[in-house]
């Protein structure tokens, strides 16, 4: 009892520092120098021990400057946006006063931005240019037999009423580990192709972020191969690439499609188009390559070469896979097929900062003939072998990305939360609505516990390891706060989880990043009679009533089965209110938790019918 006790009082004092974090306006975790370096400031009283990891500049100890604040100043560094972390008494968590961070499967770090010297600027920057729209959908897809997701961009101009505009569309992949956000939140595409498209340097299209990973979504899914080739595959041609054409205003030709991507997806990207080269005509692999053996295409050079209008590979020297790309650009000479070849040395190897830089040269050029046989006539030609470059083996991949811990493992009636932390004296779960619970450590150092409560709610949680809060590093859902970031539990046969819905038509979320806000439109939006306006809690952020509340899940839902009328639902206060629309307002502040928030839009959906 007195060790719960204690628990209880570190807890308090903990959570509350952390919470208010996000409310703490003269605290700066983050400080970009005029010099270019960069001081990192942590703020913790438990803490025994502090580091940074950052990209630039690897993992750099933290000096303790007061009662509860460690510091360290490193670079200086290019200007360009940099994963970091800090690990706290071993543990690494990402950094709470920062609202950017990395979404993934598996490890989780904040962003920094270092921007550029006066009067300059970077591809990325988010500049006074009009801003595409960004949608989240759901489709059902019948090679997984379950629902899958993606993000679509759609250009600045885009207007569902003019039929006559249609656009090209670029499919384009994240890596391994990753979510298809990662191109969106850390590849920047939006904003990359916005300033382009504002410049008059690449051509309006639609952009669309596969999930690379579909597997992952099915329920109690074994551990998959590496490149998920054929899932993968079936779903984007059979499912995503229909559910694209049917429901937006697309060119539905080789010639106005193109595919690629990072890493994996790269090997995905390329392994789809080459496949498919009476569908895609624009290629593109940002730090990858794909297999040597693909009928009908390397031995027959004149006939490919005809077929594609850009083939495009960029790789870093520093990049540990360039050693098996190298070969495989060598492979393509001498095969005779026409390549555009980029090499960088400067951009720390196998990271989003070269994703980035590969993405700003390719939309110059995809949908653009001239330009894309320009390209590849004026390519560098691919460099010599020196002997020293390391073969991509299972091994290398093992190292890097080790087996991973299951969390949260959803059973019938439990969920178990698992977490590695050999050193730590004590870890506790935490939930949202104050129940906190002591974790038992196995003998391989990993932390777990099964609860039997709130095994159908949707629910937001983290770990207390020695005091210090820490998200799930193996669960792929953040709760997107603008402070300290939770992680989130929904089963996957909860009523209203997209893995439990089966084959139903789904809306879409479309965010406007001209006023940031998130609408729901309904999946038939001609008739929408209610109008629902959702209001941000304090902490909230526009994503927040769609990633933790599940609006577009219970709507979705509730529309299929008959029990609600379509209808819109928004975050944006001045959304503008049709004569014989009926209007509500759901307050977030009204309730304590997400589960009592979704419970209230189910209610209020459901009596509007």
């Amino acid at each position: 009892m007195k060790k719960i006790s204690f628990f209880l009082a570190i807890c308090a004092v903990g959570i509350l520092s952390v919470c208010c974090a996000q409310q703490d306006r003269e605290f700066r975790s983050v400080i970009c120098n005029a010099d270019g370096t960069v001081t990192f400031r942590y703020k913790n009283p438990f803490a025994k021990d502090v580091q940074v990891d950052v990209q630039f500049a690897g993992k750099n100890p933290m000096t303790k400057v007061s009662d509860d604040v460690w510091e360290v100043t490193l670079g200086p560094a290019a200007p360009d946006m940099y994963p970091y972390n800090f690990v706290v008494d071993g543990v690494s968590i990402m950094d709470p006063y920062c609202p950017q961070y990395f979404p993934n499967e598996g490890f989780k770090n904040s962003l920094l931005e270092i921007p550029a010297a006066d009067g300059q600027s970077l591809p990325h920057d988010i500049k006074d240019v009009p801003h595409g729209k960004v949608e989240y959908i759901h489709y059902y897809s019948q090679s997984l037999k379950a629902t899958n997701h993606a993000i679509v961009y759609l250009p600045p101009t885009y207007n569902p009423q003019n039929i006559d505009k249609k656009y090209p569309v670029f499919y384009l992949i994240s890596g391994t580990t990753d979510t298809e956000e990662v191109y969106y939140k850390v590849g920047r595409m939006n904003y990359i192709l916005d300033n382009l498209l504002a410049e008059g340097k690449a051509k309006e299209m639609i952009i669309v972020l596969p999930y690379g990973n579909p597997t992952k979504l099915l329920y109690n899914a074994p551990q998959n191969p590496m490149f998920m080739g054929d899932v993968f595959s079936n779903d984007l041609i059979n499912d995503l690439m229909p559910y694209i054409e049917k429901n937006y205003l697309t060119i539905n030709d080789r010639n106005h499609r193109a595919i690629g991507g990072f890493s994996r997806g790269g090997n995905q990207g390329l392994s789809n188009g080459l496949n498919n080269l009476d569908k895609f005509s624009y290629l593109c692999s940002y730090s990858s390559f794909t297999s040597t053996n693909i009928p009908d295409v390397y031995d027959n050079a004149d006939d490919t070469n005809q077929k594609i209008n850009l083939f495009w590979l960029g790789i870093g020297t520093d990049d540990f896979l360039y050693g098996t790309s190298r070969d495989y650009l060598e492979f393509l000479d001498q095969k005779g097929i026409r390549t555009a070849k980029v090499y960088t040395d400067d951009k720390f190897g196998h990271t989003w900062m070269n994703a980035k830089y590969f993405l700003d040269i390719t939309l110059r050029l995809l949908f653009n003939p001239e330009a894309s046989a320009e390209a590849m006539e004026n390519s560098e030609p691919t460099l010599a072998a020196t002997g020293k470059e390391e073969p991509f083996t299972p091994g290398v991949m093992a190292r890097l990305f080790p087996r991973p811990i299951i969390s949260p493992e959803y059973g019938t009636d439990s969920i178990t939360f698992r977490f590695k932390a050999p050193e730590a004296n004590e870890v506790w779960l935490a939930l949202e609505n104050g129940d906190e619970k002591l974790m038992t450590k196995e003998e391989d150092g990993v932390w777990s516990i099964s609860i039997g409560q709130y095994t159908y709610d949707t629910f937001k949680y983290c770990f207390v390891v020695d005091g210090t809060m820490v998200a799930d590093p193996s669960n792929m859902y953040l709760s997107p706060d603008k402070g300290f970031k939770y992680s989130i539990a929904n089963h996957p046969a909860a009523p209203y989880n997209f893995a439990s819905m089966g084959d139903i038509a789904h809306g879409k979320v479309s965010y406007n990043l001209n006023n940031n806000t998130a609408t729901y439109f309904p999946p038939v939006c001609e008739e929408a009679p209610i109008l629902i306006k959702l209001e941000l809690g304090d902490n909230d952020t526009m994503e927040s009533w769609f990633k933790v509340g599940g609006a577009d899940a219970i709507a979705d839902k509730l529309i299929a089965d008959g029990k609600a009328s379509p209808c819109v639902i928004t975050t944006d206060s001045e959304w503008a209110e049709s004569e014989n629309q009926e209007t509500h307002v759901l307050k977030a502040s009204d309730y304590s938790t997400w589960n009592e928030r979704r419970k209230a839009l189910e209610d209020l959906l459901t009596k509007t019918k």
